[in-house]
């Protein structure tokens, strides 16, 4: 269930015509976030079987200025990705085929695109899960067409904001170094591979080595202050950056847990 006005739903559509969005010379109206360098609308990409909530979506979001391309299952999906290449996607986690969960854990090995999951009520698992594997953010059923829009215009934000950061620093603490404009991470020379978030929350850590920082404070540098979780999202982060970094996760010898305070990075 989808909340919102009667206007705000999209009149029937066939089946066969939500495979792909207006082209987009087709939009009508220029409200969608637009990339700085192109000056095109953004694409989006929604992945949902369910044939209601892909009209209501690709109707709403096309009526705010973006571009829109489908996918009725999880493989679609990935075959969408590659060839549509989507500045973000909207993906459920219960799919046909592959689900939600999985395809979030492919898209991953490839792309940095901001990912937001729609899970239905009680899939509190799933959505920690979906955020550990690289999800930015999660949605859930029933949500509001207004939220949506929100979301995905301060995650594009985001991820404009950090594409054209103009001079990228290189971090290092111990032995890590994490490099910004290459979003890569090595540790006495070995690549480690780290999903979005655990990139960012260690590139904040490293930003504050030696200071304390809040959960609160990861939640609103990493997540955003528009994200709806709680604090155990950084605890489970935290827990899976060890697990990569550090010599012993058990025995951190880098990143020290402040007791009711948050995290701090010490060589």
């Amino acid at each position: 269930m989808i909340k919102g006005s009667i206007a705000d739903v999209a009149p029937s559509v066939p089946r066969d015509t939500l495979q792909k969005g207006k082209q987009r010379g087709d939009v009508e109206r220029a409200d969608g976030m637009t990339d700085p360098q192109t000056a095109r609308p953004s694409k989006v990409l929604v992945v949902d079987d369910e044939v209601a909530i892909l009209q209501t979506l690709r109707y709403n979001l096309e009526k705010n200025g973006y571009v829109v391309c489908v996918a009725g299952d999880g493989r679609q999906a990935l075959s969408v990705v590659e060839i549509e290449k989507p500045d973000l996607i909207l993906l459920d986690i219960m799919l046909p085929s592959l689900d939600g969960i999985e395809v979030c854990r492919e898209i991953r090995r490839r792309s940095n695109v901001p990912i937001l999951m729609l899970t239905a009520k009680g899939q509190e698992i799933d959505k920690v899960l979906g955020l550990e594997i690289g999800a930015d953010d999660y949605i859930t059923k029933p949500f509001s067409i207004h939220e949506v829009i929100a979301r995905i215009r301060a995650h594009l934000r985001r991820a404009n904001a950090a594409i054209h950061h103009e001079h990228p620093p290189v971090l290092s603490g111990g032995d890590v170094r994490l490099d910004v404009g290459s979003q890569s991470v090595t540790k006495r020379g070995t690549a480690i591979d780290l999903a979005p978030k655990e990139f960012g929350v260690l590139q904040v850590l490293l930003e504050n080595k030696g200071r304390v920082v809040t959960r609160q404070a990861l939640l609103d540098r990493v997540w955003g202050f528009d994200f709806y979780g709680d604090q155990q999202t950084v605890n489970v982060h935290i827990r899976w950056l060890r697990e990569k970094i550090e010599d012993d996760p058990n025995d951190p010898k880098w990143i020290h847990t402040i007791r009711s305070r948050g995290y701090v990075f010490r060589d």
